[in-house]
């Protein structure tokens, strides 16, 4: 066995039937989808059935999907579209304290150019408070940013509940889904949200595009200008081979979400369980039920996470803290979330995947629990 990948939330594979929808749009039907000849044609064909893809798996219209080139785009896209598009409404947007960089360092730039910005707090779990998300509206609240699932402990938050908030007071409402679509149902209208980014590489497409759903009637100025493309919202000659990529990893996903959640929530479970039993000293971060069902992430005790992997040839995951100049540091969320420092430094994210078997689980269980004996025997 070579090594066990178990870092499907930083990124995934590409899906072979993925790879092979996009070949013929590399070598053969390479044409620009503004031309009116046959190549042209055939390339818009493609964009055209890309975007009902995408819009089916989130459950809104076609023209209400916004190709980018990937979650960092669309979150800046939105955000940065919606503050700039509402700016004689007010000047409030409100976020949380653990959301990905894609959207805590937009909301930063937003501050420099007269902005202001509420970061709420998270519980235990990982999980923001609609009663705080409705504390913090105003009257000039303009934007509500809040992640669909925690992209290092999994929690999935309230947007139901906090898109009911936002609807009542009139405040557009968006979610960074990167880490949820393609994991758990996301449905828009169910979900409550007026944009929804979405990228790629988390679902088995190529890394270098995504899509931005924007509810029709949503006020969003454009992010970048030039020709009409993607109905005037966002110039720039089609990816077409990515787009149609992107599109078949979306109809995979809306295929087979249900089964695949199960699987997953299963092998999920088998690693904390053996984990929790031959190891010892161990805590779960995130929530416990309402979570991604691939996403496991444990506290260690009397060990580094840096460690812990440092020593596994075989694996491939995430800790939960970062090394820097010879000392570490707690994820920011993790200690949003209230973790101790010495689970907190001990951290592993282990995150399955569509191609994760029992064969991998078992083994990697017994190679985190070799290793981390290994490092309390010398720490003795």
């Amino acid at each position: 066995m070579g090594i066990i990948y178990m870092d499907y939330n930083a990124s995934t594979p590409v899906d072979e039937k993925v790879f092979e929808s996009m070949v013929p749009f590399l070598r053969d039907n390479f044409g620009n989808p503004s031309s009116s000849h046959g190549f042209g044609i055939e390339a818009r064909k493609a964009v055209v059935t890309a975007r009902e893809q995408v819009a089916q798996l989130v459950g809104c219209k076609a023209h209400e999907v916004i190709f980018t080139s990937g979650g960092s785009e669309s979150n800046n896209h939105a955000i940065k579209g919606a503050a700039w598009a509402n700016r004689d409404k007010g000047n409030h947007i409100i976020t949380s304290v653990i959301e990905h960089p894609a959207v805590i360092n937009p909301c930063r730039y937003l501050e420099t150019q007269g902005y202001r910005v509420t970061y709420l707090p998270v519980d235990s779990f990982g999980m923001v408070s609609p009663e705080d998300v409705e504390a913090a509206v105003g009257e000039d609240t303009i934007l509500i940013t809040i992640m669909h699932a925690n992209n290092e402990v999994g929690t999935i938050q309230p947007l139901s509940a906090i898109g009911e908030i936002a609807r009542a007071q009139g405040v557009v409402f968006h979610t960074d889904a990167a880490q949820s679509v393609g994991k758990i149902i996301t449905n828009v209208d169910e979900l409550k949200v007026d944009m929804l980014t979405i990228a790629g590489h988390k679902l088995y497409a190529p890394k270098g595009v995504g899509a931005l759903y924007v509810r029709t009637g949503v006020k969003i100025e454009n992010l970048i200008h030039g020709a009409a493309h993607e109905y005037g919202r966002r110039a720039g000659t089609e990816n077409v081979a990515y787009m149609a990529g992107l599109g078949v990893a979306c109809a995979l996903a809306f295929n087979s979400l249900e089964e695949t959640a199960g699987r997953l929530t299963l092998l999920r479970d088998m690693l904390h369980r053996m984990l929790e039993q031959a190891v010892g000293d161990i805590v779960l971060n995130g929530h416990p039920t309402n979570r991604l069902p691939n996403t496991l992430n444990l506290g260690f005790g009397g060990v580094l996470g840096g460690d812990i992997l440092s020593g596994i040839q075989g694996l491939a995951a995430s800790t939960g803290s970062a090394c820097h100049e010879g000392t570490a540091e707690m994820s920011g969320v993790l200690r949003a979330m209230g973790v101790g420092q010495e689970y907190g430094l001990g951290s592993l994210r282990l995150s399955l995947g569509r191609y994760t078997t029992d064969k991998e689980v078992k083994t990697a269980a017994e190679l985190i629990t070799d290793q981390i004996n290994r490092l309390r025997r010398e720490d003795g």
